[in-house]
């Protein structure tokens, strides 16, 4: 946001998809479209600007070039191309930086930028839509719909705001999904990524979607069936465990450190209760987002499948960062504690 020198606001924006304009130049556009000058300004940004050529030019660049007098950020770019750099060529230019104001705000808003670039993996949430006893479908599979329309769109606008959604091949081949984002309005669709160890995804499955990215990580290699798949626009990754002594089962840390080099910052969950089990089990979950139905299933299908623990000491830890009634249901974010502190 841009304010002038007697406080009121004159420009703002946002950061736009990946290869769009950053904020500042939004904000800068948006001053000039309504006829603002800029000149002796100050701008208000969630995150330093960058100094480096990228997919875009520098926006310090472009501030020192508009005349703005002043720079309050939220928090510095953990990114090693910028890392302080932006801020000391804004101060090398004769413009005054602050930095501080709403920067655990702007973590929050930031955590999968700030998880791929401090610990090189995406930031992993898992969503789970389950009855109030913890089934997530009846004993026979059948799982539509155990929670409400709300919460369906609820979860679609969780979806839009991830970089990529994960699945894995029990649900694709029992449920023939799209995993996109149909309920709520989105600039674009989340990419799809697959885990399917034996290169069983079906090529006239739901999942082709024009303009999404879909990569497939298999354990057992397949090279028919890759082209195939690639001949529709997949990527397939080989990535077998290396500690499996059959090495039939996919990698999920080395996947979800291929992931964060393929730019994916946020990844959101959407899977059976054997794979959900396999990422909590190797403690690669950092957030569940769970709707919990008021409703009681009895016999069912749990979240995840792991276990069994010998002692209560054992049970995976978590904490309640919100709770919220979303229609009929209860939405609840829980995550791994200390999970966010990198």
């Amino acid at each position: 946001m841009l304010v002038d020198a007697q406080g009121l606001e004159i420009g703002q924006g946002s950061t736009q998809a990946v290869g769009g304009p950053h904020a500042e130049i939004m904000a800068l556009r948006d001053a000039a479209a309504r006829g603002n000058t800029v000149t002796g300004a100050t701008a208000y940004v969630t995150l330093e600007p960058c100094s480096h050529h990228g997919r875009t030019g520098p926006c310090c660049d472009a501030l020192i070039t508009a005349g703005i007098k002043k720079v309050v950020a939220s928090i510095a770019d953990p990114n090693p191309l910028v890392g302080g750099q932006g801020f000391a060529r804004l101060r090398a230019a004769g413009i005054e930086v602050e930095v501080g104001p709403g920067a655990a705000e702007s973590r929050e808003l930031n955590i999968g930028f700030f998880s791929r670039m401090i610990r090189k993996t995406p930031w992993v949430r898992m969503k789970i839509a389950a009855s109030l006893d913890g089934k997530t479908a009846l004993d026979n599979g059948i799982s539509q719909w155990i929670t409400s329309g709300p919460a369906r769109a609820d979860g679609h606008a969780w979806r839009a705001r991830s970089c990529a959604v994960l699945t894995g091949i029990g649900t694709v081949l029992e449920d023939n999904p799209r995993l996109d984002v149909r309920l709520v309005e989105t600039p674009r669709q989340p990419h799809l990524v697959v885990v399917d160890s034996k290169l069983q995804t079906p090529l006239d499955g739901h999942l082709f979607i024009a303009g999404r990215a879909l990569f497939i990580y298999a354990a057992t290699e397949n090279d028919v069936k890759k082209a195939a798949l690639e001949a529709l626009g997949a990527t397939v990754i080989y990535m077998p465990g290396q500690t499996d002594p059959t090495r039939d089962k996919v990698d999920l840390k080395a996947m979800l450190a291929d992931l964060a080099q393929r730019e994916i910052n946020e990844l959101h969950i959407e899977a059976g209760s054997k794979l959900n089990g396999s990422l909590i089990r190797e403690g690669l979950v950092d957030e569940l987002l769970v709707y919990l139905a008021p409703k009681l299933i009895g016999l069912g299908l749990d979240m995840a499948s792991f276990g069994p623990l010998a002692e209560l000491a054992s049970a995976v830890p978590l904490e309640y960062k919100s709770t919220e009634l979303v229609g009929p249901d209860l939405r609840v974010v829980a995550r791994i504690p200390g999970r966010d502190q990198f």
